[in-house]
């Protein structure tokens, strides 16, 4: 039995003759009486076969190159884990990732730490771990810096660039643009590097550009190499992440190879052919292997149909931040036809509060089990406690095994800070 919502599914995930998605060799109802509703949950073989195509794919083509997760897009100690399995390092981008990051097990070395307003206490951490990398984004991380580098060690740091790239994604996911609120422009790049150069605290090993994020076109993320190049010579250049997910079935980002043969293409051009060179992967890595399961509280047939589930954004914020389009299914009727037009609404007190408008979907009742797929970047990242909501757990599957790596938050939990 076929359905289209398998398009967006990993490889593997198939349905039932009752017409019940199967994923991860799981059926998601038993999924749903264990686990509870919503719930993230990651087909963990598709994880792991993702970051090892990306791991093939750039050190095939560019021997002395590394891939970096950036923790940021699914930063759950399990996912940074098989990461690190799979001889990948981790992008962290604050003292709680970092944190994540050593709990996961990874060789400090291969840490390389982003943000545009680090804080004195997370540099503090990332110094007293040994982090091999922390990307300079102004003039105070150096100075912050010098100051917390011990006397008789030296701190590898890269400077961060503004390549002055304006790409067709998302104004809220550009990052590469004049303007941008991350990196340096050249000139200014150019100065903090000298005075890098001359600091008996820092080593400067090299620059680092973004272009933004979800972008579909690799040439665009290529587009950065040349104006990195354009600042001298280094032993690293870090090329930075962004190549777009699937999320619908009228969406086709270019390939892992694709992507990387684009930017080595530009690399070959413009690098030293002896260079290091890091790429930062986050939500082409995650996103395709998880979905989100949820229950459908209510449905309302009035003006319009809404479908209104037992999540929204509390655990899914990409549709209210930047207007992201999902698709979606019945997972235990995925044998019948469409036959109306739905608007998929969650819980929370917001208009904005919408999943999915339009969506056809057969006759929808109390109690169906909805699956979302396309959500394993940024929804575990971004989940909050608005109006009382309790943050979804996130399961692995693998092989017809299910185990959550993070439970649901209880109701003790939202008042476990008060004083």
């Amino acid at each position: 039995m076929s359905h289209p919502i398998l398009e967006l599914l990993p490889e593997g995930t198939t349905v039932d003759a009752d017409g019940t998605l199967r994923f991860g060799g799981c059926r998601v109802d038993d999924l749903a009486r264990e686990f509870g509703t919503p719930a993230i949950v990651v087909d963990e073989g598709a994880l792991r076969a993702r970051a090892r195509e990306y791991r093939t794919e750039l050190t095939s083509r560019w021997p002395k190159a590394r891939v970096v997760f950036a923790s940021k897009s699914f930063p759950a100690t399990a996912v940074q884990r098989v990461m690190v399995e799979e001889g990948l390092g981790l992008d962290v981008a604050g003292g709680g990732e970092i944190l994540g990051a050593l709990r996961a097990g990874v060789d400090p070395a291969l840490l390389v730490l982003h943000g545009n307003a680090k804080s004195t206490e997370e540099l503090q951490i990332a110094v007293d771990a040994g982090l091999g990398l922390v990307v300079v984004d102004n003039a105070d991380d150096v100075d912050r810096l010098e100051q917390l580098v011990p006397a008789g060690r030296t701190q590898d740091v890269l400077v961060r660039i503004i390549p002055e790239v304006e790409s067709s994604t998302h104004p809220h996911v550009q990052t590469g643009q004049v303007g941008s609120k991350f990196g340096l422009t050249i000139p200014a790049a150019k100065e903090l590097i000298a005075r890098i150069e001359a600091s008996p605290k820092l080593s400067m090993r090299g620059v680092h550009a973004h272009v933004g994020s979800q972008i579909m076109d690799p040439s665009e993320l290529a587009a950065a190499v040349a104006p990195l190049a354009a600042l001298g010579t280094f032993p690293v250049y870090d090329l930075g992440g962004g190549l777009g997910a699937r999320y619908t079935y009228d969406e086709h980002p270019a390939t892992v190879a694709e992507y990387v043969e684009a930017l080595l293409a530009a690399a070959r051009e413009h690098l030293p052919a002896d260079a290091e060179l890091i790429i930062e992967p986050g939500r082409s890595m995650v996103n395709d292997s998880a979905m989100t399961l949820y229950s459908v509280t209510t449905v309302k047939r009035d003006a319009r149909t809404f479908v209104a589930v037992d999540g929204g954004m509390g655990d899914n914020l990409e549709v209210a931040l930047f207007a992201q389009r999902y698709e979606a299914a019945l997972a235990g009727r995925l044998d019948e036809e469409a036959t109306e037009d739905v608007v998929v609404v969650g819980r929370h007190c917001e208009s904005g509060d919408v999943l999915i408008d339009p969506l056809q979907l057969p006759e929808v009742h109390v109690g169906d089990l909805l699956a979302v797929p396309a959500t394993g970047a940024y929804t575990h990242t971004m989940a909050n406690n608005y109006n009382g909501y309790r943050r979804p757990p996130v399961v692995f599957v693998h092989d017809g095994q299910a185990r959550a790596v993070i439970r649901r938050e209880t109701w003790d939990d939202l008042f476990d800070r008060d004083l």
